[in-house]
């Protein structure tokens, strides 16, 4: 019989610290997009217009998580074990519910990418990502805000009979409950996924899914397709053959093999609409991995890092020194991951998903006939795992399963789910957010919500997590005006695109005598950058820099290396020295400091002790996925080659 259990996994963990304080009013660099002047050739019409549908301005209202660092040690991460005789499944609910390990028992082989530590990285929309095994992305082009936030998680009766876990949570850049129900057929190989994104709101929604498979790197992989959209970090589009594709200079690569190609990358293959959807990663004797799925999810894609010095030094940056690389299969609702879908009011998209061992022919699997390999892969996946027994899984669960309700609680996710509940009476069978799990985060809301005014800050406290959609928006207008009030409207109306009415509002709160005058100053700098005014934004970050009130480290921190970026950026450089000076000592110890002592000691017109940081070393925590910041300023001091600690470059 399949069993859900609650379990311990301990791994060397770098512990994920408090979330950036400051308000998330603008996207992180490196976020992935598309430059339409770098697509090549006409786009089908649909992924032409989901290209464009509803891109992300802001990460709002989720925050910014940068508190982690690069020190691992020995913890406990709370996880849930699914099991039948022949397949173990062990999630991690506090950590987005992410599928750490997917074990095969019959054949001891583990089928995905178990990454041996847990470390964070800037990869996430918001901050914090980690690397391997399955995780569920929503919300909107990147990693999910979710990757390192706890999730709801509950036992719940499977479709046939046995036991499930389900998974759920609001994701709030959309404003959306979804559930990811996980469970094993009795007798059965493969891991079952039923997925559900439910839209309760009258106003049609953008919706963004892809599953992310964490798989060694050292595979073949395979889907049904003879071409890709090819994306690379110079943030072009175009349409490239597959298996091999032309790679410049003359040369071509197999980027079928994620070791063949030189450059990290993502293919997003065009499968065709009336075939199977699939993909596989299969090692020289032609096992490993296979993921299918019903029909709505018709995207497939690889993602490489390839063997440039780049890609290896990021390996090594989300995984243990000498551990072995992976390469990344996933599953989309679009063609690529730069498209969102539209949702109307009161709909859901809802499929299946599933995940288990697959062996085909390992000379055909990695013969030169494509085509023959593909056919082998697709033929062994129809006899393991037949596709109308996919369909009719889909429907069982649909029908029987999906609005089950809990029986056991496993663990909590946030409040947010329950504060929207309250707002709006929604009915979500199968996902309940219940009252109890409102927290310290949601309260002044909902005050704001029963009695139509938001409560007063403790003396030197922040501001809090502000909410941005639109019937909060409506509430704080109706509000009386107080500073903080003002404060929150105005990111909620900065969100909306009316950033002309959001400074009026933050300049309103500051003509009163109030306790949050550097969130006010803070966000008035930031739209001074955004609208092309870095002297005054300087200014205004200094102010608020200033006007701080209290000794919290976090806050000092965070507004210190905005303000220090900003008078650096305008040529402030006695200013910025002053500023960076008065940090306390453990904030300027850590890389990101490190970082901007060098840049400032540049400017200073100081080259050799800038050159002296990179030799003593230093390693920025946060660095974001693509950045070229190190190499960059290390050009600048010298000529000679980066050192491989701080390459990072991702592009030629």
């Amino acid at each position: 019989m399949t069993t859900v259990r609650r379990a311990v996994l301990t791994l060397p963990a770098a512990p994920l610290g408090p979330d950036n304080p400051l308000p998330a009013l603008r996207i992180l660099d490196g976020t992935p997009a598309v430059d339409p002047r770098a697509v090549e050739g006409e786009l089908p019409r649909d992924m032409a217009r989901q290209l464009g549908y509803a891109p992300l301005r802001t990460v709002l209202p989720a925050p910014v998580r940068d508190g982690y660092g690069r020190e691992r040690v020995p913890a406990e991460l709370d996880a849930i074990v699914i099991e039948n005789d022949r397949v173990r499944a062990t999630v991690l609910p506090g950590l987005g519910g992410r599928v750490h390990s997917l074990h095969h028992k019959l054949t001891g082989r583990e089928l995905v990418h178990r990454n041996p530590v847990f470390q964070p990285a800037a990869f996430a929309l918001n901050g914090a990502w980690f690397a391997g095994g399955i995780e569920w992305n929503i919300g909107a082009t990147g990693h999910t805000t979710l990757s390192c936030s706890p999730m709801h998680a509950a036992i719940v009766p499977a479709p046939g009979g046995g036991q499930m876990l389900r998974l759920w949570e609001w994701e709030r850049l959309r404003d959306l409950p979804f559930q990811v129900d996980l469970w094993l057929p009795e007798g059965s190989d493969f891991l079952h996924v039923g997925v559900r994104i439910r839209n309760p709101h009258e106003r049609t929604v953008p919706v963004y899914w892809w599953s992310n498979t964490a798989v060694p790197e050292d595979r073949r992989i395979l889907a049904p397709a003879e071409s890709a959209w090819h994306h690379g970090y110079e943030r072009g589009l175009r349409r490239v053959p597959v298996p091999v594709a032309e790679a410049g200079a003359g040369r071509s690569e197999d980027r079928t093999y994620p070791l063949r190609s030189t450059l990290p990358a993502d293919y997003f293959y065009d499968v065709p609409d009336a075939g199977r959807r699939w993909i596989a990663a299969l090692d020289e004797t032609g096992g490993g991995l296979v993921q299918t799925s019903t029909d709505l999810l018709r995207g497939r894609k690889l993602f490489l890092w390839g063997t440039a010095p780049g890609g290896r030094r990021w390996q090594e940056w989300l995984t243990a020194p000498g551990a072995p690389g992976y390469a990344e299969i996933q599953a989309g609702l679009a063609r690529t991951q730069l498209e969102h879908l539209k949702l109307e009011g009161g709909a859901e998209f809802s499929w299946l998903e599933t995940y288990g061992p697959l062996t085909a022919d390992a000379g055909t699997v990695h013969g030169e006939d494509w085509g023959a390999a593909r056919a082998d892969v697709e033929g062994a996946l129809e006899s393991a795992l037949p596709r109308a027994a996919v369909d009719a899984a889909y429907a069982a669960w649909r029908a029987a399963a999906a609005d089950a309700e809990p029986v056991t609680v496993l663990a909590a996710g946030s409040g947010w789910g329950a504060l929207e509940v309250l707002a709006h009476g929604h009915e979500l069978p199968g996902t309940p957010f219940p009252a109890v799990t409102l927290g310290e985060e949601q309260k002044p809301w909902l005050e704001l919500l029963r009695t139509g005014v938001l409560p007063p800050l403790p003396q030197g406290a922040p501001p809090g997590p502000s909410l941005v959609a639109g019937h909060w928006r409506d509430m704080l207008e109706t509000a009386p005006a107080e500073p903080l009030t003002e404060y929150h409207l105005g990111i909620a109306q900065w969100h909306a695109g009316d950033l002309a009415q959001a400074v009026r509002s933050w300049e309103r709160g500051l003509q009163q005598d109030c306790g949050v005058r550097w969130p006010l100053l803070y966000c008035l700098a930031v739209a001074d950058q955004e609208g092309g005014h870095p002297a005054r934004a300087a200014e205004r970050f200094a102010e608020a820099f200033e006007a701080l009130d209290g000794d919290d480290t976090v806050v000092t921190g965070a507004l210190g290396r905005e303000a220090v970026t900003a008078l650096l950026a305008a040529g402030c450089v006695p200013q910025a020295r002053a500023l960076l000076d008065r940090l306390p000592e453990e904030a300027r110890a850590r890389g990101a400091f490190r970082l901007l002592e060098a840049r400032l000691l540049l400017a200073e017109g100081r080259k050799g002790e800038a050159r002296a940081v990179f030799d003593t070393g230093f390693e920025v925590a946060d660095l974001r996925e693509g950045a070229e910041t190190l190499g960059d300023l290390w050009s600048a001091l010298t000529d000679e080659p980066l050192p491989d600690a701080y390459e990072f470059r991702m592009r030629p």
